[in-house]
């Protein structure tokens, strides 16, 4: 089970403003550029000023963020703007943008940037993955339980719960270990989807 499942829905709302986006000429690459520099923006200000309290950036940003890499695609499938460099721009948006966002962990105090930064190369790992599938089988593996959207979800949330309780940053490593265990088997099941013919 992963969050990926509940996209159709979340597309269904964001259409009307893709068709709005659409008719202002506005492109698919042009969302993924703005996604991208909404997360390098935020990740430099929470790198500047790593302290819990702002940390309630990260699930608003990272909730935009969705709904733009959501609008871009649907841009780029149903508006006919589907280019090799989009392509591109999609795939190392996705992992530099994530680079960005959680970056700002590793400073935070009871982090061990160690962790903080095998949770990202986990992160991009996991995607490698799904377009290792998709090279060999043609269908990206979207595989669980730690993909796009439920890292998203998780970090987001725990952002958002110790800008309130910065007491529980203590809980931090923790946190981070979970994640790093959840990503090891999201990438066993990505890998494993390659041999099964299946996404």
């Amino acid at each position: 089970m992963t969050l990926y499942q509940i996209k159709p829905a979340f597309q269904k709302l964001l259409r009307p403003l893709m068709f709005r986006l659409a008719n202002k000429g506005i492109t698919a690459n042009h969302i993924t550029l703005s996604a991208m520099a909404l997360s390098f923006i935020t990740g430099i200000l929470l790198c500047i000023w790593p302290i819990p309290e702002l940390f309630w950036l990260l699930p608003v940003v990272l909730l935009i963020r969705m709904a733009l890499n959501a609008l871009d695609g649907m841009l780029a499938r149903e508006c006919n703007q589907q280019t090799k460099l989009g392509a591109i721009l999609n795939e190392l948006g996705d992992i530099l943008s994530d680079t960005a966002l959680y970056l700002p962990f590793a400073l935070l105090i009871h982090s061990n940037a160690a962790l903080v930064l095998i949770m990202i190369f986990g992160a991009a790992l996991t995607e490698f993955c799904g377009v290792l599938a998709q090279t060999m089988n043609n269908i990206r593996s979207y595989a669980g339980p730690m993909g796009k959207s439920d890292r998203a979800l998780i970090l987001g949330t725990w952002g958002l719960i110790i800008t309130f309780r910065p007491h529980l940053t203590t809980y931090n490593n923790l946190v981070w270990g979970i994640i790093i265990v959840l990503l090891i088997w999201t990438i066993i099941n990505r890998c494993r989807s390659v041999y099964q013919n299946k996404a």
